[in-house]
């Protein structure tokens, strides 16, 4: 009989390929540190970074070779070292939760209901899932959170006839897309507009009309996708994958007993009640930085006590608890080597030096040109700093203290674009390699297979930012 994998099983192929690739732009990070001169910022009154007041340093060589390569765990006890600790501890919770809830039959109960209610209408379910995750990404600016979702997506997906990665793509990158064409994101639009002094409402109209564009353009994508594997199922990108997970959803038109109803009741409250944590933490300032610590809390205790209520078995529940939290670890030798690259920067005292440079090339220089200057160059911030909040203070307090001729509300526009879309693209995110471990997709095929995709993007943004220049957006 065959083993049944754990929901996130990664292949030992896609970890050494990942771990290689994000191995080798942490050896490249160390050689910029000897390469780049090094420099640091001043500080204002108040302690504040003064990204106007730079200082070069002269005599210090390049990151200490003991702490470029050990840096994947030296990270962990740097200023982002609690935050990398939260987000490990986040991943291994949500994955052993879910594979209780699978163990018990929770996925397979509610996944039945769903696939027979939209069973005729497959077409209708993947636009309104999409557009409910662009919405998360847009207004609340969730997307790490969204990895405690994708195991449920991917399966229904699965069940009503598609595959895992259509699930990704209406999940996680639908959840990018709505980051990147942000409305009232907290983490980017808001923040980058306290921060530069302007009301995040100023004009919403255009903000607006790029998530409609975005939308549908994403659309398009997941429905070219889902028109070749509906001609041919080997077509899916993750067949094998899919075969394996062993998904036994054929008798949904099945009468339900009594059991599986209790199942299903059960852990649609348990999801419900996930869902609406997510939204009051994100929509609460108050408790908004502690959204990680609070739904790790909330699936450990809640994902056992579900487990128990459902097979009144505390036993078999911790197994497949264990079974879970051991499929994840891998995820956390991702994790560790994407926050690396920033650390060694850091330590090397060259991302002052970095931005300073920016700084000076940036000044008197053509509007629209400028404009797509600094979109290309948050776009290289993000390959490094990957946490928005962090961008957003420093891209704004750059941009704040120039003269660049293109309005407030277009600098912060310019800040989103370059945030969001890369989420979903660089190596450097580790949502993006955790999402995809969990379908059974290597990193490299999903850029072979969607680089076309990006491209078209990257055009579509560059002529959204041109357009909001000329009507003075």
């Amino acid at each position: 009989m065959k083993t049944k994998k754990s929901l996130l099983n990664i292949s030992k192929k896609t970890f050494i390929q990942v771990c290689i690739l994000l191995a080798s732009l942490m050896i490249f990070s160390i050689i910029l540190t000897y390469v780049i001169k090094k420099g640091e910022f001043g500080l204002n009154s108040d302690g504040s970074i003064n990204y106007q007041d730079y200082h070069e340093l002269t005599n210090i060589k390049g990151i200490n070779i003991f702490k470029g390569l050990f840096s994947f765990i030296l990270v962990f006890t740097s200023n982002d070292g609690l935050n990398l600790i939260m987000l490990s501890l986040f991943l291994i919770i949500i994955s052993s939760s879910f594979q209780v809830m699978n163990d018990v039959g929770g996925i397979k109960s509610l996944i039945k209901k769903i696939a027979n209610k939209f069973k005729d209408n497959r077409h209708l379910l993947v636009i309104i899932i999409s557009f409910v995750f662009m919405c998360f990404g847009s207004f609340l600016g969730l997307f790490e959170e969204m990895l405690t979702l994708l195991p449920i997506i991917t399966i229904l997906m699965i069940a009503v006839g598609y595959d895992s990665f259509t699930g990704f793509l209406v999940c996680i990158i639908s959840c990018g897309f709505g980051f990147a064409s942000a409305i009232t994101n907290p983490f980017t639009v808001l923040l980058a507009s306290e921060y530069i002094g302007i009301n995040p409402l100023n004009h919403i109209y255009y903000r607006l009309i790029i998530f409609v564009i975005m939308f549908l353009f994403l659309l398009s994508y997941i429905f070219l996708y889902i028109r070749k594997i509906e001609k041919d199922k080997l077509k899916s990108y993750t067949y094998q994958h899919d075969l394996d997970l062993n998904i036994e959803l054929t008798d949904t038109d099945k009468k339900e007993d009594d059991n599986e109803k209790r199942i299903r009741i059960v852990y649609l409250i348990f999801l419900s009640l996930a869902l609406l944590l997510i939204i009051l933490v994100s929509l609460i300032k108050v408790i908004r930085g502690y959204s990680v610590p609070i739904l790790i809390i909330y699936f450990l205790f809640g994902g056992l006590l579900c487990g128990y209520l459902v097979k009144k078995d505390f036993k078999f529940v911790l197994k497949s608890f264990l079974k879970g939290l051991l499929g994840a670890l891998p995820t956390i030798a991702f994790i560790a080597l994407a926050a690396s690259i920033k650390y060694i920067f850091d330590e090397g005292k060259i991302m002052p030096t970095i931005i300073n440079q920016i700084n000076i090339y940036a000044s008197d220089k053509n509007p629209i040109f400028l404009a797509l200057i600094i979109y290309l160059i948050v776009l290289v911030l993000e390959f490094f700093i990957s946490s928005s909040t962090a961008k957003a203070i420093l891209v704004m307090g750059i941009l704040s203290g120039l003269t660049l001729g293109l309005s407030k509300e277009m600098l912060v526009l310019l800040y989103t674009f370059g945030d969001g879309y890369t989420n979903v693209i660089f190596p450097t995110s580790p949502v993006l390699l955790i999402s995809l471990s969990m379908i059974g997709l290597d990193y490299f095929k999903w850029i072979k297979k969607s680089w076309w995709f990006f491209i078209i993007n990257f055009i579509i943004v560059i002529g959204l930012i041109l357009l909001g220049i000329v009507i003075k957006y």
